[in-house]
C-alpha cells in the first residue's frame, strides 16, 4: 500500500510539473504558429508515457537511490569500519573519497545528456570531438570534483573557497583555451547535473552530512553538484588543451637523431 501511495503522489506531482509545459508548447502552436496541433494521437500518447517515466523514477529515487546512498555513507563512515575510533582525521575517510570518486565517474558515463551532447558535438565537428573522448573527460572531472566535495564535507571547510578557486583556474584555462572547444566544455558543467548523477550524489552529500560528527545536513549535505557542475569545465578544457599540444608535437618537424 505504501508503494502505491508512493507512486500514485509521484505521477501526481509530474503531471502538475508536466502540464504548463505541455500548455505552453500547445498554446504557441495553437495562438501564435496558428496551425493546428499534428499528430495530436501522438502528442497525448508521448505525453502519458512522460508521465509514467518520470513518476517511476522519483518513487524510484524516493525509495531506491536516496537510501542507498545514505546507508552508504553511514556504513562508510561508521567508526567500526574506519577503525580510528570517534576522534577520525580526514584521512581515515579515504574509502569515502575513492567510493565518491568512483560514483561521480560512473554515473556520469551513464548520463544520458551526456551521451546526447557529446554525439551532436562530433557530428558537428565532423569528428574531431571523440564521444568517448568527451564522455571520459568529463566524467574524471566529476568524479574529482565529487572526491573533493566529500572531502569539504568531511573536514567542514567553506563550500565559496572551493567555488570561487575552480573558476578561478576556469577563467585562466578559457584565456588559453580554443575558442571553439570554450562552448562545449561550458555546457559540459550543465549535462552531468542530470537525471542519473544528481540523485545518487545528493543522497551521498546528505548521507554523509548526517553520519560525520559535528555536519549539519542542510549547511554540509548540499553542494556536491556545485563540485560537479565546475570541475568538468576544467577536465575538458585540460583535455583540449593536452589534445592541442599533443597535435603540436606530432607536427612538428623532426630531426635525424630524434
Amino acid at each position: 500500500m505504501e508503494l502505491v501511495t508512493t507512486l500514485f503522489g509521484a505521477i501526481l506531482g509530474t503531471v502538475k510539473d508536466v502540464l504548463p509545459i505541455a500548455a505552453i508548447v500547445v498554446g504557441f502552436q495553437i495562438f501564435v504558429i496558428r496551425r493546428p496541433v499534428a499528430n495530436v494521437r501522438r502528442l497525448i500518447i508521448g505525453f502519458l508515457y512522460v508521465i509514467a517515466g518520470l513518476g517511476l523514477f522519483l518513487a524510484g529515487l524516493e525509495r531506491s537511490l536516496f537510501p542507498l546512498g545514505e546507508l552508504l555513507a553511514r556504513e562508510l563512515t561508521d567508526p567500526a569500519f574506519l577503525g580510528a575510533g570517534p576522534a577520525a582525521l580526514w584521512k581515515d575517510y579515504y574509502w569515502v573519497y575513492i567510493f565518491a570518486a568512483a560514483i561521480g565517474f560512473t554515473t556520469t558515463i551513464a548520463e544520458p545528456a551526456l551521451i546526447a551532447v557529446a554525439i551532436k558535438a562530433r557530428e558537428v565537428s565532423a569528428g574531431g570531438v571523440s564521444v568517448w573522448g568527451l564522455r571520459i573527460a568529463v566524467a574524471l572531472g566529476v568524479a574529482t570534483g565529487v572526491a573533493l566535495g566529500t572531502f569539504r564535507i568531511i573536514t567542514g571547510t567553506a563550500l565559496h573557497h572551493y567555488i570561487i578557486a575552480g573558476y578561478v583556474v576556469v577563467i585562466i584555462q578559457t584565456v588559453f583555451a580554443q575558442k571553439s572547444i570554450i562552448p562545449l566544455a561550458y555546457d559540459s558543467g550543465g549535462v552531468t547535473t542530470s537525471t542519473v548523477t544528481v540523485p545518487v550524489v545528493t543522497a551521498l552529500g546528505l548521507g554523509l552530512a548526517n553520519t560525520v560528527p559535528g555536519r549539519n545536513p542542510l549547511v554540509d549535505g548540499f553542494g556536491l553538484i556545485a563540485f560537479a557542475s565546475v570541475f568538468p569545465i576544467m577536465a575538458v578544457l585540460a583535455y583540449a588543451q593536452l589534445a592541442k599540444w599533443l597535435m603540436a608535437f606530432q607536427a612538428r618537424p623532426r630531426t635525424k637523431g630524434e
